[in-house]
């Protein structure tokens, strides 16, 4: 639940610095340009920060990430553990830095994913870009049949495809009427909430 808890406050902050003058970006406004065109595009394109605005926008956004560890989703630890236990892998693809990955799942699920592909990667190494996906099934040996990416936005969604790895959509982190439904038509499966994700991974 980073989204909410850290994403969006820190990037609003980020512009009320940045961009005094402006009014403030409403939370539905963050998810959406998130899902499309991207974070990265939301601040280069959109918000048009230059070099040295990134670099503000960074260190805000590192600030809430260093003193803050999001909840996770009720039931999620549960649920991924559970697969782990029964030898599956468990690899995380991110916006947020790989260092708070670990410290997040350490923290809620009692293990540090099998690998972590974050924001500290170059651009092209990043979702949406196939480079995590493609690493992931080099690195343990695995089909594309053998891997499910589950994520809530559009960019996992493009990687996922991008790679021919089935998706499944976490419908339970969205309220928006409209990405919820472009999610539906667009994966393979999707889940309206933990529960029904549960039984689908675990039987």
């Amino acid at each position: 639940m980073s989204t909410p808890g850290i994403h969006y406050p820190s990037f609003v902050e980020a512009i009320k610095k940045l961009r005094p003058n402006d009014e403030p970006i409403t939370f539905e406004e963050f998810v959406g340009y998130c899902f499309e065109p991207g974070f990265h595009s939301l601040c280069t394109d959109i918000m048009k920060f230059n070099e040295a605005e990134m670099i503000v926008q960074q260190e805000i956004w590192q600030s809430y990430t260093s003193s803050s560890i999001p909840d996770f989703y009720e039931k999620f630890p549960e649920t991924i553990k559970g697969f782990k236990d029964r030898g599956g892998i468990i690899t995380v693809v991110s916006h947020s830095e790989r260092s708070r990955i670990e410290r997040d799942y350490l923290q809620h699920c009692g293990f540090i994913p099998d690998a972590v592909f974050g924001w500290e990667l170059p651009e092209h190494q990043r979702k949406p870009f196939p480079y995590p996906i493609k690493e992931i099934l080099r690195r343990f040996n695995l089909k594309e049949s053998d891997a499910l990416m589950l994520d809530d936005l559009k960019p996992g969604l493009e990687m996922a495809k991008s790679c021919h790895v089935d998706f499944a959509a976490a419908g339970w982190s969205h309220a928006i009427p409209e990405i919820k439904q472009q999610m539906k038509n667009e994966s393979k499966f999707y889940f309206e909430t933990i529960d029904e994700f549960s039984k689908f991974l675990l039987g």
